[in-house]
C-alpha cells in the first residue's frame, strides 16, 4: 500500500526561523510554506517537513541524507555556504572529509542548525 505513495522525511527544529534559512539559502531546497508548527521543503519530489520542538537532543546518526551526482562539487559549493563538514575518528575520511565506502559509494556529513546529522552520498554505477 505504502509502495506508491510519496514520502515525507521530518527533522525536529526549536527554531523555525532559522530553520528555514538554513534550509533554504544553505541546502538549497525550495520552500513551500512555514506556520507555527513546521516549515516544509520541497527535494526533489520528496516533502521535508521541519517541525518545531520546545526542546530537542540531537542524535548522533544521519537523520537525512541527499544522493548526488558529485560529491566533491556538492562539498565544495556547501562550503562555500558556510557549511563545516563533520570528521569520525572511526572513518578514514579524505582531506575533504568524504569517506568512500567498501562498495566504492562516497560519503559526506555535516549539521543542520539544531544539530540533526545530514549526509550527502555519491553511489557508485556498480
Amino acid at each position: 500500500m505504502l509502495d506508491s505513495a510519496d514520502l515525507v522525511a521530518f527533522a525536529p527544529s526549536t527554531d523555525l526561523e532559522r530553520s528555514r534559512v538554513f534550509y533554504t539559502d544553505v541546502a538549497g531546497l525550495e520552500f513551500i510554506e512555514q506556520t507555527p508548527f513546521a516549515c516544509d521543503f520541497r527535494s526533489g519530489t520528496t516533502m521535508l517537513r521541519v517541525t518545531a520542538v520546545a526542546e530537542f537532543t540531537p542524535q548522533p546518526f544521519t537523520v537525512l541524507g541527499w544522493a548526488v551526482a558529485d560529491i566533491r562539487v556538492a562539498v565544495t559549493e556547501l562550503r562555500g555556504r558556510g557549511v563545516e563538514f563533520l570528521t569520525f575518528d572511526t572513518l578514514p575520511q579524505d582531506t575533504d572529509k568524504i569517506w568512500t565506502t567498501p562498495s566504492s559509494a562516497s560519503i559526506a556529513w555535516f549539521r543542520d542548525p539544531d544539530g540533526n546529522v545530514l549526509s550527502l552520498t555519491e553511489f557508485t554505477g556498480d
